[in-house]
């Protein structure tokens, strides 16, 4: 390897993005959502395991590469949790290995337990670290708000759809109500920024599919604690209906922009509404909602195709990994 290329590969791991965690929770997503509708259609498990493995391998590759990028560009590393979008983006690493111990549950136990309690604890400590990021002296502007900022309310909400089967029910319902609190809060914010201030910028523009996530995994989370489709489940799944619908009528204007790896905020949000779905019909015998499951599940494979192939011609053409 010549000195060129090792400078150019340096500087491509230098610039290597924590929103490429967001790869990972899109991937988990499919996984999930592929795994309730075979449960929900009775078919075994196929599909689904070869996605959680390619998952598996994928969220191994860019764990890997973070981590050498912490070790050897620490600088880099704390510019990006000074930045005031990038700053969000951090509890997704957390997120990851609480869907992948969703995922591997099944599977193996004692693998899902040891990932469970190493991002529900991560989930925490970036909780608090995100928290006190927003509040402190640090100076934030109306534009630097985007539906981003509901990832880590996201993470909290994700804790107990594990944490109730692994025995560890009161620390669920914490992160239940963390959850719960600052997904009211930024909802109030966030909805004020999108309507009384200027539009946000086109690489950000795909993150408004984040606004699904929160009331579809809260949902997923209160069935698991409470044991049962009560009134609060369906307030939380109809309120996932309604942001699935203003998406649905953004998303043809939001795919014709410029692709940058934010796009892959359209992946792990339509994963947890056909989840979501899934569990309503099986609960409720609903045929409905089974469909509505079924649409959203077509729906998120064409994304997640497109966004693999995307994201792979963007690699080769050098546009990912580069300075903004």
């Amino acid at each position: 390897m010549t000195d060129a290329t090792e400078a150019g590969a340096g500087n491509r791991l230098e610039h290597f993005p924590v929103p490429f965690f967001a790869v990972v929770m899109g991937l988990s997503g499919l996984t999930l959502a592929l795994h309730a509708a075979e449960s929900a259609m009775g078919v075994p498990p196929g599909v689904s395991l070869a996605v959680y493995w390619a998952t598996v391998a994928a969220g191994v590759v860019i764990a890997a590469l973070y981590t050498l990028k912490i070790l050897r560009y620490p600088q880099a590393v704390a510019q990006e949790w000074h930045h005031p979008v990038r700053l969000a983006f951090f509890p997704a690493i957390s997120i990851s290995l609480l869907l992948l111990a969703t995922a591997t549950h099944a599977m193996a136990p004692p693998v899902a337990h040891m990932l469970w309690l190493l991002g529900m604890a991560l989930q925490g400590v970036l909780t608090i670290a995100v928290v006190s990021g927003w509040i402190s002296s640090r100076s934030f502007q109306t534009g630097h708000l985007t539906p981003a900022w509901f990832i880590p309310a996201v993470g909290n909400v994700l804790v107990p759809i594990v944490g109730v089967p692994l025995g560890y029910v009161e620390i669920s319902w914490y992160f239940m109500a963390v959850g719960l609190l600052f997904w009211i809060v930024l909802l109030t914010l966030v909805m004020n920024r999108l309507i009384f201030h200027d539009p946000m910028p086109g690489k950000l523009q795909p993150t408004l599919v984040i606004l699904i996530a929160p009331p579809a995994v809260a949902f997923l989370s209160w069935m698991r604690l409470t044991g049962e489709v009560d009134a609060f489940a369906r307030l939380l799944i109809n309120m996932a209906y309604l942001f699935t619908l203003i998406v649905a009528v953004n998303l043809p204007r939001i795919v014709k922009l410029p692709f940058a790896l934010s796009f892959w905020a359209l992946s792990f949000p339509f994963a947890a509404v056909t989840i979501a779905s899934f569990r309503f019909a099986e609960a409720t015998g609903s045929a409905a909602h089974e469909i509505f499951g079924l649409v959203t599940l077509a729906v998120l494979v064409v994304v997640i195709a497109g966004l693999v192939a995307r994201t792979i011609r963007a690699i080769g053409a050098g546009q990912i990994c580069v300075p903004e």
